[in-house]
């Protein structure tokens, strides 16, 4: 992985610490709405480190696929992450 290590590795742990929370709070019968909230705030993290890690594969995979005239396989696997972001 080319991606910001630190960085997403970050994202990742505190995407983990927020998911342990919701768990507590499902074993205490919380507010529905309450662990709603916290379920979206969970999953704008792991977008954000979904990002990351596609726009280090962008900058850095697919520009030696142009570079060395192989587009097709990393452009197949782009369109194939697009169409499972949009379902």
């Amino acid at each position: 992985m080319r991606a910001d290590k630190e960085k997403v590795g970050r994202l990742l742990r505190t995407a983990r610490g927020q998911i342990d929370g919701i768990l507590k709070m499902i074993e205490e019968d919380r507010y529905c709405i309450d662990i709603s909230n916290q379920l979206i705030a969970t999953e704008a993290v792991l977008h954000k480190a979904n990002r990351e890690v596609l726009n280090a594969h962008i900058d850095m995979c697919v520009k030696e696929a142009i570079e060395s005239g192989q587009t097709e396989e990393k452009l197949q696997e782009i369109r194939s992450i697009v169409d499972k972001l949009t379902k």
